[in-house]
């Protein structure tokens, strides 16, 4: 039997940060934005017979494998420790052949890695005779992934590549709600270009530090964050309406709130591709992710996009990504 599944990660236009439990039960209305980007994350599954399991991973170039009976020690495998513990959940009762694959730059703050759980969930969840309604495949993932990158992770990043487009996420005390956003994704691609820094983050440890903070009860942040929520809550609207100037405005006072929530959030060479990608046509910047590196979304002047893309495509290093809205979410096949 073979198994095949995909899932998109995202862009997050609006929101990041406050989508961690419990940060968002103290700011009501929070909510996030996000879009589902065609950079997919890809897992095949290959039964066997020989009681064995392989683990590899195409773009981190890494394998291992091991036997069934020893399903137990993927707990503290370190190897592909995100898989390891997906398959240790699960502990399928056949060998089987896994591989892994994700078109996003690694350490990009495209949540690259929720899409790469969400994919393998998938895949994995129909290996074991689909133990697992989809509607739970959000919490598994969000809990297996906290146990990797060892503190508490976003819930948002799970969403587009669960269900793909353009997403409106809500966070509220009797649970979270995807809302999907009707937004004219051709306009949304004419509008946005995307670059990667070719410096890789780490967004665990941002997003830990202002945690701790926001849990102390540290009051600029606490105003900070609720800044954050205002932005979110009128870049939704704004996208309903169609309103590109109401998005590029909200982008652009946004832009100051995170810098100040995280101030290592951009690096000089970050800064150096936001002043030239404004010089060429475009209008706000977005930081994907928790910053540090990774890539930067930017809301473009009506027919610049190409004009943002060609004067970042000089600087050494920094790749301009090719990509679509991803309409669709997780799929998986079987044969």
């Amino acid at each position: 039997m073979i198994i095949e599944s995909s899932a998109p990660p995202r862009v997050d236009l609006a929101g990041g940060t406050i989508d961690i439990w419990p940060l968002y039960l103290f700011h009501p209305g929070a909510t996030t934005v996000n879009f589902a980007l065609s950079l997919h994350a890809r897992c095949r599954i290959e039964t066997r017979d020989d009681g064995r399991i392989v683990l590899e991973s195409r773009d981190r170039k890494v394998a291992f494998e091991t036997e069934l009976s020893a399903i137990e020690d993927l707990a503290q495998e370190e190897q592909l420790e995100l898989i390891s513990k997906l398959v240790h959940f699960f502990k399928p009762t056949t060998g089987f052949h896994l591989t892994a694959n994700s078109a996003a730059p690694a350490g990009a703050g495209l949540g690259g890695s929720s899409a790469l759980a969400i994919a393998c969930i998938g895949a994995l969840n129909r290996l074991v005779g689909n133990r697992y309604d989809e509607r739970k495949f959000v919490m598994i993932a969000a809990n297996v992934e906290s146990t990797v990158i060892r503190v508490p992770a976003g819930f948002q990043d799970y969403y587009p590549p669960l269900y793909g487009s353009v997403s409106c996420i809500h966070f509220r005390a009797d649970g979270i709600e995807r809302e999907a956003l009707e937004v004219d994704t051709a306009e949304l691609e004419k509008r946005i270009a995307i670059c990667y820094t070719g410096e890789p983050r780490l967004s665990g440890i941002n997003n830990w530090e202002i945690y701790k903070r926001h849990i102390d009860g540290d009051p600029e942040l606490f105003e900070l964050f609720e800044g954050i929520r205002d932005s979110a809550r009128n870049v939704r609207e704004a996208l309903i309406a169609n309103d590109w100037d109401r998005v590029s405005e909200t982008m652009r006072n946004a832009y100051p709130t995170r810098k100040r929530l995280a101030p290592n959030i951009t690096t000089p060479q970050m800064d150096q591709l936001v002043e030239k990608a404004l010089a060429n046509g475009a209008e706000a910047a977005k930081v994907c992710g928790a910053g540090g590196g990774g890539c930067i979304a930017f809301l473009c002047t009506p027919g610049r996009r190409q004009d943002v893309e060609s004067a970042l495509a000089v600087e050494t290093g920094v790749e301009v990504l090719d990509w679509k809205v991803a309409t669709e979410g997780l799929v998986v096949t079987e044969s």
